[in-house]
């Protein structure tokens, strides 16, 4: 059991900015095996940039970032093997819009593992069944609904074998319909004690999977702690505020 209490992430005041613009300002908070995180607020709260710093998507203006203890913002750090351990699932899926489902979900297990074709396919063909999308394998992501690329979006994540997964908002291209089918995917990789930092709007998802609850506004960590404390019995008023527009409080 020691190895669940393991810290992946440990974020130490990190500051993002763009020109004049302070983004991310002091947050800290770390990240340990087997959690589920789920950063909540209003839209320009900085929680999708947040989550682009924790794999280097955006790069830090100040502080730092440690993964297994090492910085990522390290001379030196190999950032192609850290990528791989650290997926990332996108609002707008990213898939190749070339390749079939299958071709998709062995690219990067054949370029950057350096796994054989056979070896790639049998993964790839494991995730999809997970996600419901073995059926698909030959289609091309047009031919599929949003809820069917994002399901292909999580098994191509998944088939790198990922130690941690980054969502950014995975629902909300979605149309309403289909957001049940991806946040069910999810669920189930968080019963499965995958770890996850997932940015989300779906409040109920957030309360129902997450170990901790981060809730941000205007580049703060206002309040973080376990989904009911968060969620149910928030502290601070601006969270109350938020909360109460979509939960109804």
């Amino acid at each position: 059991m020691a190895e669940n209490n393991q810290i992946i992430f440990d974020v130490q005041h990190l500051e993002k900015a763009f020109g004049d613009h302070q983004v991310l300002k002091d947050i800290n908070f770390s990240i340990q095996s087997g959690e589920i995180v789920s950063l909540i607020g209003s839209s320009g709260s900085g929680k999708s940039t947040l989550l682009r710093c924790l794999n280097l998507l955006e790069v830090p203006t100040g502080g730092d970032i440690l993964y297994h203890g090492q910085s990522i913002l390290a001379p030196g750090f190999d950032l192609n093997k850290f990528r791989a351990k650290v997926g990332m699932v996108f609002q707008q899926f990213n898939l190749f819009k070339n390749m079939d489902v299958l071709h998709n979900c062995t690219v990067g297990q054949v370029k950057i593992l350096g796994r054989s074709q056979k070896e790639a396919e049998e993964i790839a063909l494991t995730n999809l069944e997970k996600v419901g999308m073995a059926p698909y394998r030959n289609a091309r992501p047009r031919h599929l609904s949003g809820g069917q690329q994002q399901r292909v979006a999580i098994a191509r994540a998944l088939s790198m074998d990922p130690e941690l997964l980054l969502f950014d908002e995975p629902t909300s291209a979605l149309d309403p319909e289909m957001v049940g089918e991806v946040l069910e995917t999810m669920a189930e990789l968080a019963r499965e004690g995958l770890t996850m930092i997932i940015v989300t709007h779906e409040m109920a998802f957030a309360r129902d999977v997450s170990s901790r609850v981060a809730f941000m506004n205007e580049g703060v960590i206002l309040e973080m702690g376990s989904a009911d404390q968060v969620i149910n019995h928030p502290q601070h008023e601006r969270t109350r505020e938020f909360l109460g527009r979509y939960l109804g409080k």
